[in-house]
């Protein structure tokens, strides 16, 4: 059977977790992975650990799983946190929100002492910026909040769902902005953050602490220092 990347990127990033640590579970199809290898070492080797999940969907497989859940209403810092990403550049800018938890990711990653980031070769990008770029705004006016992103350069288009308008687990909504190639990936992260109207986007810059690869051939590759730019 052809391995899946995915799969051993985030076997590999579950099996780099000790006893006693307080672990952020991401959202996202490399994620699942990690949270199916915990639940696993729960199990098998009495594994003690508490996760705080960055989505619900992530919560309710955790539950399901026996993964002892937490929150910031008992603890304030994350060990590591295991999470994937949609785009990676050699400086380790990221975008991420594919799956529309952008805002708890971040949250999440901003209080933990470790990223750690599992992907396959494919989300590896020279530069960000050929994947949408997710950003979470609230509803009241988001017209208002999509004219002034389009000002930044980018195609905003709004999220949608089967049912209607996508809303994330905090109640907003998702523009999907092409920017096609982003040069300064922190320069635009703090640019929408400016914008009115905005909660959060998915470039996170300045975050992750290592990224794990996998490959087609089973292996994993990691990546502990961001290339320099210049």
């Amino acid at each position: 059977m052809t391995p899946n990347p995915k799969k051993s990127a985030g076997e590999h990033a579950a099996n780099c977790v000790t006893h006693d640590m307080i672990v952020g579970l991401g959202t996202g199809s490399t994620a699942y992975f990690a949270i199916v290898r915990l639940a696993e070492r729960i199990r098998e080797e009495a594994l003690r650990i508490r996760c705080i999940p960055t989505s619900e969907r992530s919560a309710t497989l955790a539950r399901e799983l026996g993964i002892p859940l937490t929150g910031f209403d008992e603890v304030l810092h994350v060990d590591v946190t295991i999470d994937g990403a949609d785009e990676v550049d050699p400086a380790f800018n990221l975008i991420k929100g594919g799956g529309g938890a952008l805002l708890r990711e971040k949250f999440v990653a901003c209080a933990s002492e470790t990223e750690l980031i599992i992907v396959d070769e494919s989300k590896l990008k020279a530069r960000l910026g050929a994947f949408p770029l997710p950003v979470e705004v609230v509803p009241f006016g988001w017209q208002v909040t999509r004219r002034r992103l389009r000002d930044l350069g980018c195609d905003a288009r709004f999220r949608a769902s089967d049912n209607g308008p996508f809303v994330t687990d905090n109640g907003n909504y998702i523009l999907d902005c092409s920017f096609r190639v982003i040069q300064d990936p922190p320069a635009l992260e703090r640019a929408i953050a400016g914008t009115c109207g905005v909660v959060e986007c998915g470039i996170f810059s300045g975050l992750a602490t290592r990224i794990l690869v996998g490959r087609s051939d089973g292996t994993v590759e990691e990546r502990a220092e961001p290339e320099k730019s210049g």
